[in-house]
């Protein structure tokens, strides 16, 4: 049985040397300073050099060297999680995966611990754009990872051309199309924006496991390390452009429910990452406000409650955020979309990529 405010569980694979560290250690650094996030890692390798990457983003990390997090600890994940758990009270918890790691059997275990306060948000798989054309001819697990995956993170396109990152591309798409494949923008990363809150609907418990892929049939080397953090949130910089809407009471008036859903509707998953933000809608006679939370064409609406957050928000019809690429384009399709006149307070805000 669920629990109330579980420990929302992301889970980072990719093949070896795929960058997933540099990938999550930029992540991090994204976060307020406030936000308590661990991280229980897997991984192959020189274990003090994934110290020293820990100790460079003010990670402390814990050694548990014994097997593999998807065959050998499937049991001790569980026991560290719940360690994790109790000592740190973290708001997140990242899971990051050993190369050879299949994202089936972990994201089993952790639907498994619902009742234990944890609930599985996601699952991102980091793609090396220089390599992976190699090893993915001649790796089940590359090619597993990318088919089992909410999203798809491109790490060192920059370091590629671009009919070599359209061919890394190409090859992706015979193994999963319908999956975002974002761009992780150097030092910068990728946003916890478009991560997080994915509420992911891979490997439900319900599923009949006797005829899931094989992956369960599969062991690996060992080498592993859980750590926990508090992290640094000194860097806020922005790798998706925004399109960011603020409208009152004094300026807009409130869109029925069924309209602003088919706006959702005409939203295209390939460039707009996210939105979210709050919403003020008219049923009936009655307005009521809501927190709208659209990620990849999945949205959902949680009505406000809380007497603060009514309060703070007594005026607003709409403060919305857009996340995602190209939205320059997009501006005009948002204000049409919305309703909105020409003089409706719609900013946009490109990517700051170095």
């Amino acid at each position: 049985m669920a629990v109330d405010n579980p420990i929302p569980v992301t889970v980072f694979t990719g093949f070896l040397g795929s960058g997933k560290t540099t990938t999550i250690l930029s992540l991090l650094k994204r976060l307020p300073a406030e936000y308590k996030l661990c991280l229980l890692k897997n991984e192959f390798g020189d274990t003090a050099v994934d110290s020293e990457l820990a100790r460079e983003g003010n990670l402390g990390v814990q050694e548990m060297i014994n097997g593999c997090m998807c065959c050998v600890l499937v049991g001790q994940m569980k026991l560290a999680l719940m360690e994790l758990k109790e000592k740190y009270n973290p708001d997140r918890i990242i899971v990051e995966t050993s190369g050879s790691a299949f994202p089936a059997p972990i994201a089993w275990q952790i639907r498994e611990m619902e009742g234990d306060g944890f609930a599985l948000d996601s699952i991102a798989t980091v793609v090396d754009c220089i390599n992976f054309t190699g090893y993915e001819d001649t790796s089940y697990t590359a090619k597993m990872q990318a088919q089992y995956t909410d999203v798809i993170l491109l790490n060192k396109h920059e370091l590629v051309s671009e009919r070599e990152l359209d061919t890394v591309i190409d090859h992706i798409n015979e193994l999963n199309t319908d999956t975002p494949k974002i761009k992780c923008e150097g030092t910068l990363g990728v946003s916890p924006d478009v991560l997080f809150g994915l509420d992911t609907k891979l490997f439900q418990i319900s599923m009949d496991k006797t005829q899931q892929p094989e992956e369960l049939m599969f062991t690996s080397v060992p080498g592993g390390a859980p750590a926990a953090h508090h992290a640094d949130g000194k860097h806020q910089e922005n790798e998706v452009d925004l399109i960011q809407v603020f409208e009152t009471l004094d300026t807009a008036s409130p869109l029925r429910f069924d309209q602003f859903e088919a706006f959702l509707k005409t939203l295209p998953k390939e460039d707009i990452y996210r939105l979210k933000g709050f919403v003020r809608l008219q049923e009936g006679e009655e307005q009521r406000l809501y927190i709208v939370n659209h990620s990849f064409g999945r949205y959902t609406f949680t009505p406000v409650n809380a007497a603060e957050t009514l309060e703070k928000a007594s005026q607003y019809v709409l403060k919305i955020t857009v996340m995602g690429q190209d939205l320059r384009m997009y501006v005009d399709k948002v204000r049409a979309g919305l309703l909105l006149d020409e003089s409706s307070n719609i900013k946009f805000t490109p990517a700051h990529r170095h």
